[in-house]
């Protein structure tokens, strides 16, 4: 007997696994609906790709996650334009090309730094040890986040993200979204008060010039809204896409052998691993108007969420998608999101995650993993390991 189609992020058998029930979405239920936790759903590559470049009939404003809690609140992520374009402009100011290239000698060192100790030892957890702890810092170094605040930043992101079985907002959670704020905010009016060469204290220093023509400086509570994002964005997304790329080449010891013979491939093994397990699996839109879609109507004012960890296994764009392939052509990517709200930290997540492998191939060519002791982290769009237990020697 066939299973009822269900597609519910918040359940632990599809954080586990969701692909086989991505799979039959794609096939049976391209415009999914969920009546019960009041969502539609799209999967195939070509209907999420699209629905990106439309911000006017998918909007933001609503909240990008499938509980919508982060609606109303002042961040990029949930802006439409054209307000989003000016705040845009704002946060593009930390990635330039120089400010992030000038980053890849403390990234080396900082890689240095956490894997040489384990250089002759039996085995070390590669994301406690290794790929929260390199973004944590290389945010932190470009924000001008204190070393001192850094640890206690991640611990409370994970507080923050957590979601029970219905999608549901912890007490904790929510206390963690309040002692975050007060932290960063705490950072914020010191750097005013102590200006130096970092993103804080140029946010501080900048004026900001809105559609109309109005020009300001941001407040505190902007900068400390501007500086969350900034940070969260920054190190959770390559802290997963790191550890899923682990997996990868140790599931894939002759893609990896490739990689430690010829490091020229590192950026498209990087590529794959973005298409092959995404960090975050879906963005959350809202409907301004009725969209007719595979002959079926997802009516205005509704959730709708573009399930990208779905269109990255799309048979009618690739083939073999469960197959890791560092040789597969990608020519367009959704792991980032796509069009106006393409993610600004995109170069420096692909040249942390390219340098992170160069410098763990070096060390570490023929690691293993312990799967026992890999334990997957909860949270209802994002896709990570807590814990991933690598032997080394």
């Amino acid at each position: 007997m066939v299973r009822e189609l269900v597609y519910n992020p918040y359940l632990w058998e599809t954080q586990h696994n969701p692909y086989p029930i991505y799979a039959r979405l794609r096939d049976e239920a391209p415009v999914y609906h969920n009546p019960d936790l009041g969502f539609y759903a799209l999967s195939r590559y070509a209907d999420v790709l699209a629905a990106h470049k439309d911000p006017v009939t998918f909007v933001s404003s609503h909240g990008v996650t499938l509980e919508g809690g982060e609606s109303g609140q002042d961040l990029l992520i949930t802006k439409d334009p054209p307000l989003h374009d000016w705040h845009r402009k704002v946060v593009s100011r930390v990635f330039t090309p120089r400010r992030v290239n000038g980053l890849e000698p403390f990234m080396r060192e900082t890689c240095a730094r956490l894997l040489d100790p384990f250089v002759g030892e039996p085995g070390f957890d590669a994301v406690e040890q290794f790929s929260i702890q390199l973004p944590l810092a290389v945010i932190g170094e470009l924000l001008g986040i204190p070393e001192s605040l850094r640890q206690e930043i991640h611990h409370l992101a994970d507080r923050l993200f957590t979601r029970d079985d219905t999608g549901g907002i912890p007490a904790d959670a929510a206390a963690a979204q309040i002692e975050m704020g007060m932290l960063l905010y705490g950072i914020v009016t010191d750097r005013r008060a102590h200006l130096g060469d970092d993103v804080i204290s140029l946010l501080i220093t900048s004026d900001v010039t809105d559609d109309d023509g109005r020009t300001w400086k941001l407040t505190d509570e902007e900068l400390t809204t501007r500086v969350l994002e900034l940070a969260f964005a920054g190190h959770e997304t390559v802290a997963r896409l790191v550890a899923n790329g682990v997996v990868a080449l140790a599931w894939y010891p002759a893609q990896r052998a490739e990689l430690v013979a010829d490091r020229s491939r590192l950026p498209d093994a990087v590529e794959e691993m973005l298409r092959w397990d995404a960090p975050s699996h879906y963005q959350g839109r809202w409907t301004s108007t009725d969209v007719t879609l595979h002959d079926t109507i997802i009516p205005a004012d509704t959730r709708v969420i573009l399930v990208t960890g779905a269109a990255n296994h799309d048979e009618r764009v690739y083939d073999e998608p469960a197959h890791f392939d560092l040789h597969r052509r990608i020519d367009t990517t959704v792991s980032f999101g796509y069009g106006v709200h393409f993610c600004l930290g995109a170069s420096l997540a692909r040249l942390e995650t390219r340098i992170a492998f160069d410098e763990l191939l070096d060390r570490f060519p023929e690691y293993g993993i312990d799967e026992s002791g890999i334990e997957r982290m909860r949270s209802s769009n994002v896709r990570g390991l807590s814990k991933l237990p690598i032997t080394v020697a």
